[in-house]
């Protein structure tokens, strides 16, 4: 029922994900509800992707697209913009909506076919996500899922307002436990700090950042038992600049000692990605990938306040095979990198 697909910095080349991308919307019958933060392909891989939605809809297949409208103050580049030209979105021969996102992003990367099956996961539609970022899909099969994830996708088509988005139910249904914030972001961040607290074995966690307040607190008081098998990765550039926003706010918080505590005892490694700049590769530690024992939280949630906030969604899984092999992407993407360097 559950597919991953795990990538890495220089370890596949964006037409091989185009083509896997393809595969999956070609197969469409009836319908293709789409949620996407960042569209930014080449030539090779738009006439992939963007061909095949183009087919797709010329075939009687109802196809939608919601995509986020950065509209940010000058001087504001945190978190990176992404890439996307609404005007050729807009030109699209099918239909599209675009979402404000501005502080609050719709950060979504799903799919919804044919109301049974969804991708979804970390990976955006851009050549740099495909290729030079650490990042993991995620392919669904089960039709009470892609109900949840239909939900989501109306709220956001018919408000397009983000902070209206996300009151899905969050019941396991076919062994699978979905997450929207922003309505479920704060109780998503308790699920994931109690995942964190009550493992018995290990914690592996991959997350360009980590500030969102009870899961830093959780991780710190873990590190401080020294009870469990902690380690993860994160994005190095992008740590070090939360931490250089958190010193030059007069109103110190507790989170940058407990964030620097938690990063250099614990096994944590991070990527030197390339600081953002208009035309700069996007190169990021990208996944956002936890692992508690046997359960497994992956999507498009980082581990930060902001995710809260965001339009954002996780499958919660407890499979003791996918936790092993996504514990194993974290180790074999912490290996990649040397250990945290904080300024």
């Amino acid at each position: 029922m559950i597919q991953l697909r795990t990538l890495a910095d220089g370890g596949q080349s964006p037409a091989e994900i185009a083509r896997l991308l393809a595969s999956f919307l070609e197969r469409a019958k009836q319908t293709l509800n789409i949620a996407i933060y960042d569209v930014n392909l080449g030539d090779e891989t738009e006439q992939i992707v963007l061909g095949t939605l183009r087919s797709s809809s010329q075939r009687g297949v109802r196809v939608r697209l919601l995509y986020n409208v950065d509209r940010r103050p000058p001087g504001k580049i945190a978190p990176p913009p992404p890439k996307t030209h609404p005007d050729e979105i807009e030109a699209l021969p099918f239909a599209t909506c675009g979402v404000p996102g501005w502080p609050d992003l719709m950060h979504h990367k799903y799919v919804v076919r044919d109301g049974a099956s969804v991708w979804t996961g970390s990976t955006n539609w851009t050549d740099d996500s495909w290729s030079r970022e650490e990042n993991v899909i995620a392919v669904v099969d089960s039709t009470s899922v892609a109900n949840r994830y239909s939900e989501d996708f109306e709220q956001l088509w018919h408000t397009k307002e983000v902070r209206k988005s996300g009151r899905v139910s969050t019941e396991q249904v076919e062994g699978i436990r979905t997450w929207f914030s922003p309505k479920r972001g704060e109780r998503l961040a308790l699920r994931i700090a109690h995942a964190i607290a009550s493992a018995e074995r290990r914690v592996r966690i991959a997350s360009p950042v980590i500030t969102s307040g009870p899961i830093l607190g959780t991780l710190a008081e873990a590190v401080a038992d020294g009870k469990v098998d902690l380690a993860g990765v994160v994005d190095n550039t992008q740590v070090n600049e939360v931490l250089a926003q958190w010193a030059a706010n007069p109103i110190k918080t507790w989170k940058a000692p407990a964030l620097r505590t938690t990063l250099a005892t614990a096994s944590f490694s991070g990527k030197r990605s390339t600081p953002y700049a208009p035309g700069a590769v996007h190169d990021y530690m990208h996944a956002k990938v936890t692992v508690c024992d046997d359960t497994v939280f992956v999507g498009s949630f980082n581990l930060s306040h902001s995710g809260e906030s965001n339009a954002e969604n996780v499958l919660e899984i407890e499979d003791a095979a996918l936790a092993e092999r996504l514990a194993g992407y974290v180790d074999d993407v912490r290996a990649r990198y040397p250990g945290v360097q904080l300024s």
